[in-house]
């Protein structure tokens, strides 16, 4: 794996054959695959039943998709679940990042729908991945049939949190765990046995990889506009890297169909969004078989 993303190859090869074990408590059965895309091979994670109404997982920045491990057993018992491994991410797809600004990404899942035989699909993406999903379906409009986004980037204005945590870096571990309290929120006391592996996996990403430090673009008004399809939006009040009221207030004015659930107390992470999620695709894609 390329330097690009990682600090180190060794970083590399470690978060690599540790995401590997993690997955292998993947809850539900599941698919592995491979897909050639412009970009680099990109891995899918696939499970639910076949033929359900698909629906596409793209996880955010300095993560991978077992993100998803805590979801994915409720959403899976209705719709066929497509987790993608990001490019230029700490997953196992391609170690590249293109420019954001452009339309690398939206012909990168170009590729990754085609491979994957789909012609629409909703889509759940979360922070970084919430701006791949409002990019991808402002190019392709017809592709997508719903949107169900957990604190996304894209639409209000994006902080400057280096700002804030430059000090905090020079503090040491102590310093690093207040950062990671600032974005994540206060850790909890004690972790259920069952979740300490992807606990300590995210951690050992977040000393491995290399960050994005990049301004993430902001869709315009016209391009919100032109979302017609359902949105669901989920945002935290406390987020230190996005402005959640901006989010709100802009989709409140140029996209009124858009759901929005504003967590007063809630960070840039958002844990325990699965029931409402699959609320929100059973009302809008359960029906769709595509």
């Amino acid at each position: 794996m390329s330097n690009l993303v990682y600090k180190s190859a060794e970083a590399a090869r470690g978060i690599e054959a540790q995401y590997r074990r993690v997955l292998e408590q993947w809850p539900v059965p599941k698919a592995e695959l491979q897909v050639p895309t412009r970009q680099g091979a990109t891995f899918v994670l696939v499970c639910g039943p076949e033929g359900a109404p698909p629906v596409v997982l793209l996880h955010g920045a300095q993560a991978n998709s077992a993100s998803w491990m805590l979801d994915v057993a409720l959403w899976s018992t209705k719709f066929r679940l497509f987790a993608v491994d990001v490019i230029g991410e700490a997953g196992l797809s391609a170690q590249v990042r293109p420019e954001l600004g452009g339309d690398a990404h939206a012909l990168w899942l170009d590729n990754v729908f085609a491979a994957l035989g789909l012609s629409r699909a909703a889509i759940v993406g979360t922070s970084l991945g919430g701006w791949l999903a409002l990019d991808y379906a402002s190019r392709r409009p017809a592709a997508i049939r719903a949107l169900a986004l957990i604190c996304p980037a894209g639409i209000g204005r994006q902080k400057n949190f280096l700002l804030k945590a430059a000090p905090l870096l020079l503090l040491g571990p102590w310093g690093r765990r207040k950062m990671r309290e600032l974005v994540f929120g206060p850790a909890p006391r004690t972790l259920p046995e069952e979740v300490r592996p992807l606990a300590d996996l995210m951690e050992g990403v977040g000393r491995a990889i290399k960050p994005r430090v990049v301004k993430i673009p902001q869709l315009t008004d016209t391009q919100l506009r032109r979302l017609d399809m359902p949105i669901l939006t989920i945002i935290g009040g406390r987020d230190v890297l996005l402005d959640s009221r901006n989010t709100t207030e802009r989709l409140q004015r140029v996209a009124p169909q858009a759901e929005i659930c504003f967590i007063e107390e809630g960070y840039h992470f958002l844990p325990g969004q699965a029931s409402r999620v699959m609320d929100f695709l059973e009302r809008h894609i359960s029906s769709c078989r595509d």
